[in-house]
């Protein structure tokens, strides 16, 4: 490898999901947050789960809440 082109390697970056460590990867960073982990995932586990990170499902409610569908003409 060439010197100064390549970014510092931690062999040992600890994961952290919801605050607690999960695991122990290689990465250029010593540590890093997830909101997603293979220990969380629908897939792996075989739990459903939904993960709301960006309030997608309060909007929709917000926006159809009410008399939404009751206004509107069937054609």
């Amino acid at each position: 490898m060439k010197k100064d082109t390549h970014p510092e390697w931690h062999p040992d970056c600890k994961v952290f999901f919801r605050g607690e460590h999960v695991m122990t990867v290689g990465a250029t960073v010593p540590e890093m947050a997830v909101e997603v982990w293979s220990g969380s995932h629908p897939f792996f586990t075989g739990n459903s789960s939904f993960v709301d990170t960006t309030g997608r499902v309060e909007r929709f409610q917000k926006k159809f809440q009410g008399d939404y569908f009751k206004n509107k003409k069937k054609k």
